[in-house]
């Protein structure tokens, strides 16, 4: 269990340290700890997956039973119309049985309020506090009123929740400090790192959400992006956080059993907006967030094509840069099939990802 684990000191959150993990792999006959910790890590993905597939298909009834179901918008592409009624809220299949299995294998790290129990605390944290912000959201949108919570509210909750994230991870758990690819040497960015944690974790979960319109998209992305940092942080021998992204990524993966095209399920705010808070405090945990734009490439891509979108149409009246935003829709209005825009931003973000642990390599 992860309460098993040496507490580590502040500095290895953020020190990559390949030789660690590479000399140990250099056994005779036994597996080395780090390689058993993979192996655990691995495992706890494999059964958060059977978990949260085996809990998706009662949850699928019950918002189904609830008439929980999604609105699409009519200006949208008209191949999306036939989903109108698919329910939402699927991010609770995800959140669910990571918080219990987490909750559960730290629950002495959390009692005593240890090192290891304060660090699981902020994702776990993150991910309730965000997906619950979702969940009013989606409610509020499927009960009340269409476009769900207002913005300006959403926004304010956001950065709310952000700052007091961003307050305990730099006066709770000391990180304060910038990786930068080539550069040997941490730089120490002092309190100006709270206000950038705050933007990277408003602006990645807002991110995510905007990505979350296609079958398998956001989804896809996302688990893409979280195993990324799970190679990180297993370089830097930060075991325990290791575990919870690999928990992450199998919530993630049986999800996407349910949202493959054509989706039963779909994300919705409850897990669009968490799964990207708890994506950018993984990054800012392992010190390595500046690779988030180039890790989560697509998801940037996707925000940057609405701000664009909004900028010039307001700049030229009434022209548009993109045929439709976020950019998704751009290529499906090109002549791109749905699982095409899919399939393809995956491989986009594999691709960002490799050369996002290949700049941490430096």
């Amino acid at each position: 269990m992860w309460c098993w684990l040496k507490v580590p000191t502040p500095c290895t959150w953020t020190r990559l340290s390949l030789p660690s993990p590479v000399r140990a792999s250099g056994r005779t006959g036994k597996h080395s700890r780090s390689e058993n910790f993979m192996a655990y890590s691995l495992t706890l993905g494999t059964i958060s997956f059977l978990l949260a597939v085996i809990w998706g298909r009662p949850l699928i009834t019950l918002l189904r039973r609830w008439n929980i179901g999604k609105g699409i918008r009519i200006e949208g592409p008209q191949t999306h119309q036939v989903k109108t009624g698919t329910p939402t809220m699927g991010g609770l299949m995800i959140l669910i049985p990571v918080l219990v299995i987490t909750g559960v294998l730290n629950i002495a790290n959390l009692m005593g309020f240890t090192l290891i129990g304060r660090s699981v605390l902020v994702p776990m944290g993150v991910m309730t506090a965000f997906g619950a912000l979702g969940a009013v959201d989606d409610l509020i949108g499927v009960k009340v009123i269409p476009t769900g919570l207002l913005g300006r509210y959403k926004l304010l909750w956001q950065v709310i929740f952000a700052t007091i994230t961003a307050l305990f991870l730099h006066y709770g758990l000391d990180l304060r400090s910038i990786a930068i690819p080539g550069v040997p040497e941490k730089i120490d960015i002092g309190w100006l790192y709270i206000p950038i944690a705050i933007f990277i974790i408003v602006g990645t979960s807002n991110a995510v959400n905007l990505t979350d319109g296609l079958d398998g998209l956001a989804g896809s992305i996302a688990a893409v992006a979280f195993s990324a940092y799970g190679v990180i942080a297993f370089l830097q021998g930060q075991i325990w956080l290791v575990a919870f992204v690999f928990t992450v990524v199998g919530g993630i993966l049986a999800f996407l059993w349910y949202n493959a095209h054509p989706a039963e399920l779909f994300m919705g705010d409850t897990g669009s907006l968490a799964v990207g808070a708890t994506l950018a405090v993984v990054a800012l945990m392992t010190g390595q967030w500046l690779l988030l734009p180039v890790i989560g490439f697509v998801f940037v891509a996707e925000a940057l094509s609405v701000i664009l979108q909004v900028a010039y149409f307001k700049l030229t009246g009434g022209k548009r840069l993109f045929k439709m935003a976020p950019l998704h829709h751009h290529f499906e209005l090109l002549g791109w099939s749905e699982t095409h825009v899919t399939q393809r931003f995956w491989l986009i973000g594999i691709l960002s990802a490799m050369l996002g642990i290949a700049l941490a390599l430096i």
